[in-house]
């Protein structure tokens, strides 16, 4: 027969591993929550430069409506930043990045079929120039 001592020790090392674990659950949690407040900031200050970068690259003029999208994401984004919804603060700031690279992309492109048109024009103003010289 086993004495009170005995059954004591039997049950102190299953228990202990049980809090162990609750105490490592715990300190992961809590870490998790704090590691993703720094990269939701990140996020929303890139993204928060890549709309500044559209708009100087002619956005608002070439791309309204992604402009428009990428600005309201962004606010969205900030409001969930301080509301300390940091998931949901990187999700909008990856989805405004997005709209504000597209809105550049169509800017540049405007530009350079703008650059384009042009360049096109000069060549066709210098050949009928050729062609009266030329007679």
């Amino acid at each position: 027969m086993t004495s009170t001592s005995d059954q004591c020790s039997t049950r102190r090392p299953a228990a202990t591993p049980l809090w162990l674990c609750l105490c490592a659950a715990a300190l992961l949690g809590a870490s998790g929550c704090a590691s993703m407040k720094t990269p939701a900031k990140v996020d929303v200050a890139v993204s928060s430069a890549a709309v500044d970068t559209a708009v100087e690259a002619g956005a608002d003029q070439f791309a309204p409506l992604e402009m428009h999208a990428a600005r309201e994401k962004m606010a969205l984004a900030q409001q969930a930043l301080a509301a300390r919804k940091y998931q949901l603060a990187d999700e909008l700031a990856s989805a405004a990045q997005a709209d504000a690279k597209l809105a550049q992309g169509k800017a540049n492109s405007a530009k350079a079929q703008a650059a384009t048109d042009a360049l096109q024009e000069n060549i066709r103003v210098l050949r009928e120039e050729l062609n009266r010289n030329s007679q």
